[in-house]
C-alpha cells in the first residue's frame, strides 16, 4: 500500500507545552505534532502532512517552511517531538473531503527524494510485476497492531541505505532497479552488488528480491562497510503474486547465497500471545545502535511469520516500520 503522504485527519488530543505560550502538542493518528495555539480544538479536521512531504513553492500556507526547503521533517520544539505537520482545512479549496481522503495531488505535494539517478543510468520504468518498496510507518496505521496481535511475528533491523530491487522475468535478462527506476548495467552500486551475487543466474526466473543497498557513498555508511553490499528484506514470487513468508524467505536467501537484513527477534507461541503491541513498546524496540558501531540504527520492520493481508493497509501485506526517534532527530539526512 502506498502511504497517504497528505490526508484529511482529525485532531484527537491537545495539551499544553510547558513554557510555551503560542504552541500546543496535538495527537494525529499515532503522531505527536506541534500546532499553533487557537488553530484547532479536539475533534477538528486537519490536513496532515507526513514526514518527507515536499510542499510546493508559491503557496502562502507553505512559505514558513522555505528555510527547510519546503520539506516536512522531524523537529523538536520546546522539548516536544513533532513528527509531521497539521494545517487547517482552510488551505483547501471547496468542500472538505472525508477523513482519510488523500489530498496530496490537490495540494501539489510530492515525496521528498534525496537524489534522482543520473538520467544516463536509467534504462526504463520500475517493473510493474513487482510491488514498490515503501513501508508504512506504524504511527500512520495503528490498526495493524490489532491485526498482528496473537500471531507469530519477527522483527528485523531497518538498515540506513537505499532500497534496490532485482527481478528476473520469465523471459529476458535481469532487471536491476533503484527505488523508482530500472537502471542500465554499468558502474553503479546497484549493478555492482548484482554482479557480486551473480543475480543474473542465481535468481530463479519469476522471482524478485528487494533489499537495502549499503556501503561507501550511500547515505553515511553507518554500517562502516568497505564496499557496497546488499541485505535482502523481501522475496516476491511474481508467478503467484505473493511475498515469501519468514521460513521460505530465510531458506531462499540461504540457498541462493544472499544476505538478509538482521533478524532481531522471532516471537512465537505464548510470547506472541502476550506480547505488548503498543506504540510505546515499538518505539523502544526501534532504539539502539548498529552492532559494532556507535551509529544509531534507523529503526525496525515488523512482519508476521506467515504472510497475511492487512485490512488497515487496504488488503496489502501486513508489514510496518517503526523509526528510531533518536535517529530522526540527530542523524536523518
Amino acid at each position: 500500500m502506498e502511504r497517504k503522504l497528505v490526508s484529511i485527519q482529525r485532531i484527537d488530543h491537545l495539551e499544553p507545552i510547558p513554557a510555551a505560550d503560542n504552541i500546543l502538542k496535538a495527537r494525529v493518528m499515532g503522531w505527536d505534532v506541534v500546532v499553533r495555539k487557537g488553530e484547532f480544538t479536539p475533534g477538528d479536521a486537519c490536513v496532515f502532512f507526513e514526514i518527507d512531504s515536499q510542499l510546493p513553492e508559491g503557496q502562502p500556507w507553505a512559505e514558513f517552511l522555505r528555510p527547510r526547503g519546503f520539506r516536512v521533517k522531524t523537529a523538536r520544539l520546546r522539548g516536544v517531538l513533532s513528527q509531521g505537520l497539521a494545517l487547517p482545512t482552510s488551505i483547501l479549496s471547496g468542500e472538505v473531503p472525508a477523513q482519510g481522503t488523500d489530498v496530496r495531488d490537490a495540494l501539489g505535494v510530492v515525496k521528498f527524494e534525496p537524489a534522482l539517478p543520473d538520467t544516463r543510468e536509467v534504462a526504463g520504468p520500475f517493473p510493474g510485476e513487482v510491488p514498490r518498496t515503501d513501508e508504512i510507518r506504524l504511527q500512520s496505521a495503528l490498526g495493524v497492531l490489532d491485526e498482528l496481535r496473537g500471531h507469530d511475528f519477527f522483527v528485523t533491523t531497518k538498515l540506513d541505505g537505499t532500497s534496490a530491487t532485482f527481478f528476473r522475468p520469465l523471459e529476458g535478462g535481469l532487471v536491476a532497479c533503484s527505488r523508482n527506476w530500472a537502471l542500465r548495467r554499468g558502474a553503479n552500486p546497484v549493478w555492482t552488488v548484482a554482479d557480486k551475487y551473480s543475480l543474473d543466474t542465481a535468481l530463479p526466473p519469476g522471482f524478485a528480491v528487494q533489499g537495502e543497498l549499503c556501503g561507501p557513498g550511500i547515505q553515511k555508511n553507518r554500517l562502516g562497510l568497505t564496499e557496497p553490499d546488499l541485505f535482502i528484506f523481501s522475496v516476491h514470487d511474481t508467478s503467484t503474486g505473493r511475498f515469501l513468508g519468514h521460513a521460505e524467505f530465510i531458506t531462499f536467501c540461504a540457498e541462493h547465497g544472499l544476505r538478509t537484513v538482521p533478524v532481531e527477534h522471532v516471537v512465537t507461541g505464548e510470547a506472541a500471545r502476550t506480547f505488548d503491541h503498543s506504540l510505546e513498546h515499538y518505539l523502544k524496540l526501534a532504539q539502539g545502535f548498529y552492532p559494532g558501531t556507535k551509529n544509531r540504527k534507523e529503526g525496525i520492520v515488523v512482519r508476521p511469520l506467515v504472510e497475511r493481508p492487512s485490512p488497515t493497509l487496504g488488503g496489502g501485506r501486513l508489514s510496518f516500520k517503526t523509526i528510531n526517534n533518536d535517529f530522526l532527530l540527530k542523524d536523518e539526512d
